[in-house]
């Protein structure tokens, strides 16, 4: 058998099948050089094709497939690529027990990390993609992968998701930036993924050490607002966005704990990104 298109992202590699070109195409897009032909060894089966029989004609449909489990009810065929995105992220938080997997975005400099752990709707990704393009490199948008019993975070770099009204946003701060195409009326709205700059692609095999954990909210009346955590409101916080804490045991708690007794915990509401910048410059960095 010869080489297989497949999405080398470290420390994964997903084997992609597809027969749907709007996903080829974004794959190249967004991707660029991690989604080659190669021989390298998968981790990750995934499939996104088209729903067969009458379904191909009347409201066509995508499906998306691990291996032969279909985790998710076929979408409309226009956001298949956000399917196959939110599928690579279901593999990895489903299957995963080599790391500690925390809900989060992770950015760095000068390998100091910051996690954001957040739920939907804070503003998280808005804030990710403004400190990516603005001298922070991304480590990862979704998922932070802690080494067990560290506060090493290994860099799983993808796309930005961004929605809804963050999507005009972007394009207007990043008009040079890559976009994917966009998935219209999704569960989340309008969907759109945002390829970080190069630099974080050439670091996804460079760790960083987390020096602090940021709870973001954004609000529109507040101009910036920060509250101190203790360790028990952070570690129960954190606790809260962690995919796999409660499957992994011991090491979970304690790779948890271990963070929370070293870095600064903070709560911050926000409606100005560029004051979040510099707050976390001036005081975590």
């Amino acid at each position: 058998m010869g080489p297989l298109n497949k999405l080398v992202i470290p420390p994964f590699c997903f084997e992609v099948q597809t027969n749907i070109p709007l996903v080829l195409e974004n794959l190249s897009n967004i991707y660029g050089q991690q989604f080659k032909k190669t021989n390298q060894l998968t981790d990750f089966i995934v499939r996104a094709e088209r729903s067969g029989g009458i379904r191909r004609f009347i409201k066509p449909q995508a499906r998306f497939f691990s291996d032969q489990q279909e985790p998710f009810q076929p979408l409309r065929l226009q956001q298949a690529y956000a399917m196959l995105e939110w599928g690579m992220n279901w593999c990895v938080a489903t299957h995963e027990m080599q790391y500690v997997i925390i809900h989060s975005a992770v950015l760095a400099k000068d390998n100091k990390a910051i996690l954001f752990p957040a739920p939907p709707g804070s503003g998280k990704s808005t804030l990710t993609a403004y400190l990516a393009f603005n001298g922070w490199r991304l480590l990862s948008d979704e998922m932070a992968l802690i080494i067990p019993r560290t506060k090493t975070v290994q860099p799983f770099v993808r796309p930005i998701c961004l929605k809804n009204r963050s999507i005009n946003l972007a394009k207007e701060w990043f008009p040079n930036a890559v976009f994917s195409s966009v998935a219209t009326d999704t569960h989340k709205g309008d969907v759109i993924h945002l390829s970080p700059p190069l630099e974080s692609w050439q670091a996804a095999n460079i760790p960083a050490e987390v020096v602090g954990v940021v709870f973001p909210h954004y609000t529109p009346a507040k101009v910036l607002d920060i509250y101190q955590l203790n360790q028990t409101q952070s570690f129960m916080q954190l606790a809260e966005n962690a995919f796999n804490y409660g499957v992994i045991g011991n090491e979970g708690f304690e790779t948890l704990t271990a963070i929370i007794e070293q870095v600064p915990g903070f709560e911050i509401f926000y409606n100005n990104v560029n004051e979040v910048a510099k707050f976390l410059e001036q005081e975590l960095l």
